[in-house]
């Protein structure tokens, strides 16, 4: 085959992909001390990430070097599961934070750990079995017809993982929406009793807001256009509009470990002590809420 540019920026993606979110992911695995739900669901959400990036290593070497149906089944579902499950674990962290907040006086107990572990077999259970949907035979290598926008994915499979990604952009937009209600509320509640001034109060909401509208942005942004194509695109169409709206969609699996990793200052802490090599996987931390990350 001819070499694609598209298919060589997204190798080049993957690679970056799967670099950022392996540190993420030896770091949590590591670190006793990365034990609480929180690190498990960064964890959940970086080891999909990784397995996107290695997915979108493989397809391309095995469409240019080992080209092969069998082969192509394998690599398309493992994307499949991949990307399916780096969503599901935004929506997974999404939820703990919601509850983190919602339920603060409670959320540091068994319960919380229990929750955790039934929504990261959820997770990984619902999206193994999409990814598993086109080498068990839902498939349009045998009908080109029933072929979606991504070969050699049928048209209804496409449209069941787009309607589902904005099933879970609709959830996650309205928790954050309550997000954003409970820290207003605590910011004012904070400023009244500390006696602090609007301004302070204002400050301090503005901050929390933007950052909740950074995340869910990035989110959106990243993946909107491919869900929607996905939606109206069909076969036919040039394949230059699935690059087009299927490299942003990996971009957020680039963004993520910078959201949701690299920002905590507990992993930070992790991170300069490896550079620095006094590693200690006894470092003491701050015990914090997943709201504060």
């Amino acid at each position: 085959l001819a070499l694609n540019p598209w298919d060589v920026v997204l190798c080049i993606s993957g690679t970056i992909i799967s670099c950022e979110n392996a540190i993420v992911v030896v770091v949590i695995f590591y670190t006793p001390a990365f034990r609480a739900p929180m690190f498990l669901l960064i964890g959940s959400l970086a080891m999909a990430d990784l397995l996107a990036g290695l997915g979108l290593i493989l397809h391309f070497a095995f469409v240019y070097f080992v080209p092969s149906e069998a082969v192509s089944l394998l690599t398309v579902g493992l994307l499949v599961t991949s990307f399916t499950a780096s969503v599901c674990s935004l929506l997974t962290i999404t939820i703990d934070r919601y509850l983190s907040l919602y339920n603060a006086l409670t959320y540091y107990s068994e319960r919380t750990v229990t929750r955790t572990y039934i929504m990261l077999i959820l997770t990984w259970g619902a999206s193994i079995c999409y990814g598993l949907l086109p080498v068990m035979g839902w498939n349009c290598l045998k009908e080109p017809s029933a072929c979606s926008v991504v070969r050699p994915l049928t048209k209804n499979h496409l449209v069941i993982l787009s309607v589902s990604f904005f099933m879970v952009f609709a959830v996650m937009l309205q928790l954050y929406v309550q997000i954003c209600r409970i820290v207003c509320r605590h910011a004012h509640q904070i400023a009244v009793q500390r006696h602090l001034l609007a301004s302070s109060h204002y400050v301090t909401t503005r901050k929390g807001i933007a950052t909740l509208a950074v995340i869910l942005g990035t989110f959106a942004s990243c993946w909107l256009p491919f869900a929607v194509y996905g939606l109206l695109g069909d076969y036919s169409y040039p394949a230059l509009y699935t690059y087009a709206t299927l490299l942003p969609a990996t971009y957020n699996s680039m963004i993520n470990p910078v959201i949701y990793a690299f920002r905590n200052q507990e992993i930070q802490k992790v991170l300069w002590a490896v550079c620095c090599g006094c590693f200690s996987s006894s470092l003491p931390f701050r015990s914090r809420s997943p709201s504060d990350v």
